[in-house]
């Protein structure tokens, strides 16, 4: 296929999607099948400026919108994702590799955070003191920054778009949205369907691009906030360079989450649990479980995990039964097979081996089907770095104490959990776990939009985390009024040299 029958994503700038003028082109590529699905530009910098240009001019009287008016658009677009969400899946698997079933649970998760922002008018009150001295009451409002900006990764193409822009939205921010390069389709059709909804042109924006763009966001001195999710190499940089610029910045960064198995935990359960976790959506999640921890005579349940783990089915997304698709590029293929041999020549037991599958119908797809590795320590590399892939490393301890231990010294505090049937044990697994998000016989400890993201140390850089009641504080600003009110006729007071109000 020419490149002239390719269809190209546009851009979205003050309500209308454009064509880019660049001359710099990325394929969106099917993984399963290397056929080209679109061509994705690196807008200009003319174009990202206009996009900020815009939302900056919308920010003027979207700020003013009534919240009601603004949480009623969230409303009819939770409807719209609704009625739409198998279109969503097939377009999100085609050109990320999710099965079609983890496809859908991408675009729900991102709708609880659309339904979130649709009570806004709940979410966004200030705080009153009457009388805090005679006739003076102190008042609180959480007012919008500005134009906000998200920078989105691969893996969840759906929903941490849908992480950023309702909440920030919602608040009476405007936004910039620079989706991931690789898979931009399913984020522009939940665009199309936000328009749709209501937004009003200029107050949703997108961009595209490879790392220009993600400068350009964070040097633009008239973005106020920048959230990001994706790899901690590219986190820090964008961290760093947008506190820089005097931006608030979250971002939300790789992980290593390990799950602790005791002895008296429930087996079934927990070994199903171990295996959807490690393995499932190809073991692209930052929340995915690439590590256990066996614990006494639990390592003994190892060659039945081994032995699940290899009767999972490995194809393309839209077979039916597909437990486990492509990854995400031939080259993250290669870095997953390469980091496979890599903790084998540095020592590690393979116990499931799964390169190299033989995939019926997609012989060209970038497959890599579940494989465990046992034995595995603290400085082999697949152990230190962040595989994403469906690669299991599995450890052992003697007791609660020492996987502890193992858990603490990892840099990383994204996710844990813990398999047991034993409330105390639980009970002291979350009190000394030194990790944001925390399982108790749950693998994904991801929190309901009621709640945030809660990743610590290594994982995450900023205060404050994306959707809940924390991204709130984050897209908005505290003014704090101190207000005292005469009556026409009263009289003069004497003249106060002090700050105190009596």
């Amino acid at each position: 296929m020419s490149n002239n029958n390719i269809p190209t994503v546009k851009l979205l700038i003050n309500g209308e999607f454009i064509e880019s003028k660049t001359d710099q082109w990325r394929d969106v590529v099917n993984p399963a099948t290397q056929e080209v699905l679109a061509r994705v530009p690196f807008a200009t910098q003319d174009e990202i400026d206009a996009a900020v240009a815009s939302a900056k001019e919308a920010f003027k009287t979207w700020r003013k919108t009534p919240i009601g008016a603004r949480a009623r658009i969230f409303l009819k677009y939770q409807q719209l994702i609704r009625e739409n969400i198998k279109e969503l899946a097939a377009i999100l698997t085609a050109e990320q590799g999710k099965t079609l079933a983890d496809a859908e649970g991408d675009v729900f998760r991102g709708l609880e955070v659309v339904e979130h922002a649709s009570a806004v008018g709940n979410l966004q009150l200030g705080e009153l003191a009457n009388n805090v001295a005679g006739g003076v009451d102190t008042y609180t409002l959480l007012q919008p920054l500005g134009v906000c900006a998200g920078i989105t990764p691969f893996n969840f193409p759906a929903m941490i778009p849908l992480w950023m822009f309702p909440m920030a939205i919602a608040t009476g921010n405007t936004f910039v949205l620079k989706p991931s390069e690789q898979d931009p389709m399913v984020t522009m059709r939940l665009v199309e369907l936000a328009l749709e909804a209501g937004i009003p042109a200029g107050v949703l924006n997108v961009i595209h691009g490879g790392v220009d763009a993600v400068n350009a966001v964070c040097d633009h001195p008239d973005i106020k906030a920048v959230s990001f999710v994706g790899s901690t190499h590219v986190g820090t940089h964008v961290y760093n360079r947008a506190s820089q610029a005097g931006k608030r910045v979250q971002c939300m960064m790789g992980a290593k989450n390990h799950a602790i198995v005791m002895p008296d935990a429930n087996k079934e359960q927990t070994l199903n649990n171990l295996i959807g976790a490690a393995f499932g959506a190809a073991g692209q999640r930052c929340m995915a479980l690439p590590v256990i921890i066996l614990v006494g005579e639990s390592r003994n349940w190892l060659p039945e995990l081994a032995r699940k783990a290899e009767a999972l089915k490995v194809s393309a997304g839209i077979e039916a039964g597909t437990d486990v698709g492509p990854v995400i590029s031939t080259s993250a293929l290669e870095r997953v097979n390469g980091l496979i041999q890599k903790g084998i020549d540095e020592g590690a037991e393979l116990v499931l081996d799964g390169r190299n599958p033989e995939v019926a119908g997609y012989a060209d797809g970038n497959f890599v089907g579940p494989t465990i590795l046992a034995g595995v320590k603290p400085g082999m590399t697949v152990y230190d770095e962040e595989i994403f892939g469906p690669v299991l490393c599995v450890m052992q301890a003697d007791n609660l104490d020492e996987a502890i231990d193992i858990i603490n010294a990892n840099p990383n505090g994204n996710g844990t959990a813990i398999f047991t049937r034993s409330g105390g044990i639980a009970r002291r697994f979350q009190e000394d776990i030194d990790v944001g998000q925390v399982g108790i016989n749950v693998p994904i400890p991801v929190p309901v939009p009621l709640f945030s993201f809660s990743g610590s140390r290594g994982s995450k850089l900023g205060d404050l985390g994306p959707y809940g009641k924390q991204v709130i504080l984050f897209y908005t600003q505290t003014k704090t009024i101190t207000a005292r009110w005469f009556d026409d006729d009263e009289q003069a007071a004497a003249v106060n040299t002090t700050i105190t109000l009596k």
